[in-house]
């Protein structure tokens, strides 16, 4: 069985997540920051008339935030009913990976963003690191979003 993956760059990363919960790529836009938010939390922005929280995913996962640049976007993801924000340093394409190539993340492996990856597809030479996006949105006294 295939899935067709979304594939981003954060950092030094590639990070993919389901095409199934991805409802648009945009480019960067105005955000405005809210007070007393997470520092992850970015803001919010007003995208074709609703209102959305955006995080940026380089502080969720724990690494240096990067400058803007013409490659920065955001991706416009679906929690069930519920749609949020979360900005990437570049969307690179979209692939069809065979779930025979997935593995889950070895548990030996550490580092400040494991805890957000639910497996890692080996394609190519390369490795993709699979995104949980519930864990990505999940805060621990209470979620970003509503359940």
């Amino acid at each position: 069985m295939e899935r067709q993956l979304v594939v981003f760059g954060v950092g030094s990363e590639v990070f993919g997540v389901d095409i199934a919960i991805v409802e648009a790529i945009v480019k960067m836009q105005e955000i405005t920051r809210l007070p007393q938010s997470a520092d992850y939390l970015e803001g919010i922005t007003n995208l074709r008339g609703s209102v959305l929280p955006v995080i940026n995913l380089e502080r969720r996962l724990g690494l240096q935030p990067s400058q803007v640049t013409r490659d920065t976007r955001i991706m416009i993801i679906l929690l069930g009913d519920n749609k949020a924000g979360m900005i990437v340093n570049s969307v690179s394409e979209v692939l069809m990976v065979d779930e025979a190539v997935i593995e889950t993340a070895p548990a030996l492996v550490s580092s400040t963003h494991t805890e957000f990856v639910n497996g890692i597809a080996k394609i190519d030479q390369r490795l993709v690191l699979l995104l949980d996006i519930g864990k990505v949105f999940a805060v621990e006294a209470s979620p970003l979003l509503p359940a």
